[in-house]
């Protein structure tokens, strides 16, 4: 018995645990997408190509998938069900990947990632405005979770605005050593230009954040998570070859794909970083809504910055350090208040009462109410130790309750209670 309630419990804090691992795991394959994407790309290799050739990788790998495990639980799609997959392809693939990538080329892994966590921000106020997301600033759960996007803003600004002095690690001192006479990734990131990719990389944030918030909608009427996937990496990979036939027309040996750090570039980023990301995120997003998805994004760019000074030998500042500080912090304060949100919810969940309402009758002021109490929830109610109305009490309550008067609602309630 005890060892029954030993693995129940284990099981029980597992599944507490996936959407943070699963989060957390995404993240350690986003950055290994940003860096392995930063070297092909300066090897020439353009960003409209490696969007077509990133999701159709995607499409082919987890289209057998979605076939085989899903062909008895897949909906029939709706004219409006498939405007809503073609935004999201527009959203996702299109927009958010090649303003991205455009972001990327102009300036370095490092400031990609630091840009673009405003999504935590973005995806909140959009959520907000969408009414997925709910602010009370009266309570504290509420204030954690601006004040956490604040806070990760910030940090974010704070990377990007201010570099302080150069902080030696003993992996990078040694990689700075043997890069003796080379320029150096300052002098060679001012002849960029900054400025046209901070824009590319704001629109992709925006439409990555929009991508959130659709793809929260969509899920609630297609619940065919593996099916959804497949049809947004298939539909946004033909807008994909369309934007790059009107965007490279002129040089058609771009599309030319070798065995080599390109092709890498694309399979690593269509089979990590599209199939399986939109598949995990989307039932991250199911289970924990898109605020909670969107705010592990800050880690991406502390993993990415240590994975750049090893293989691109960017240096790091004090700037960096003390902005991933303040992400940190502001990631753990909107995650303390998605926790505290979801524990309140599950609390007054478990308070209410287990009565059916059989009959309900106005007379006048006096409205007279029928009340069941299900034998059967009172047996789950048992079961799981909570406080319980005793089956021997009360099997049919009729309740009368004249409206205007206070002391009757007292007395009612009480008796419900006891």
């Amino acid at each position: 018995m005890a060892c029954q309630l030993s693995e129940g419990r284990s099981n029980s804090f597992f599944q507490r645990c996936k959407p943070y691992i699963a989060m957390i795991s995404l993240q350690f394959g986003y950055a290994g997408m940003n860096v392995i994407t930063k070297v092909s790309l300066n090897h020439g290799m353009s960003h409209y190509v490696l969007v077509v050739y990133r999701h159709a990788f995607a499409t082919l790998s987890i289209a057998p998938f979605a076939l085989i495990l899903e062909r008895k639980v897949r909906t029939k799609i709706t004219f409006t069900m498939f405007l809503q997959i073609f935004v999201l392809a527009l959203l996702g693939p299109v927009i958010d990947q090649n303003f991205y990538y455009a972001g990327l080329k102009f300036t370095s892994p490092t400031f990609s990632c630091a840009m673009s966590n405003m999504l935590p921000a973005m995806t909140f106020v959009m959520a907000v405005i969408c009414r997925m997301e709910k602010v009370n600033l009266k309570k504290v759960i509420y204030q954690a979770k601006v004040v956490g996007t604040v806070v990760t803003v910030a940090g974010a600004m704070l990377m990007t605005l201010y570099k302080g002095p150069l902080v030696q690690l003993f992996w990078t001192r040694y990689i700075h050593i043997n890069q003796a006479g080379a320029p150096p990734a300052a002098s060679v990131a001012a002849d960029q230009d900054w400025v046209k990719g901070s824009i590319f990389l704001i629109i992709a944030t925006f439409a990555w954040a929009s991508l959130f918030i659709l793809q929260a909608a969509t899920l609630k009427k297609y619940t065919a998570q593996l099916t959804l996937t497949t049809l947004i990496c298939f539909v946004g990979t033909l807008q994909a070859i369309v934007v790059t036939l009107v965007m490279e027309r002129r040089k058609p040996s771009v599309w030319n794909i070798g065995w080599d750090m390109n092709l890498l570039a694309a399979a690593y980023a269509g089979i990590v970083t599209s199939s399986i990301a939109y598949y995990v995120q989307g039932l991250v997003i199911q289970k924990k809504g898109p605020v909670f998805a969107s705010a592990f994004s800050p880690l991406m760019m502390i993993i990415v910055a240590i994975m750049g000074s090893f293989v691109l030998a960017e240096n790091i500042y004090m700037g960096g350090v003390l902005g991933s500080v303040l992400i940190v912090g502001g990631l753990y304060s909107v995650l303390w208040g998605k926790y505290r949100e979801s524990k309140e919810n599950k609390e007054k969940e478990s308070m209410t009462l287990p009565l059916e309402v059989v009959k309900g009758v106005i007379e006048g002021n006096a409205k007279i109410l029928e009340l069941e109490v299900d034998e059967v929830e009172i047996e789950k109610a048992k079961a799981n130790n909570k406080k319980m109305i005793s089956s021997s009490s009360i099997n049919s309550v009729v309740v009368a309750v004249v409206e205007p008067v206070p002391d009757v609602l007292m007395k009612v309630k009480q008796e419900l209670k006891s």
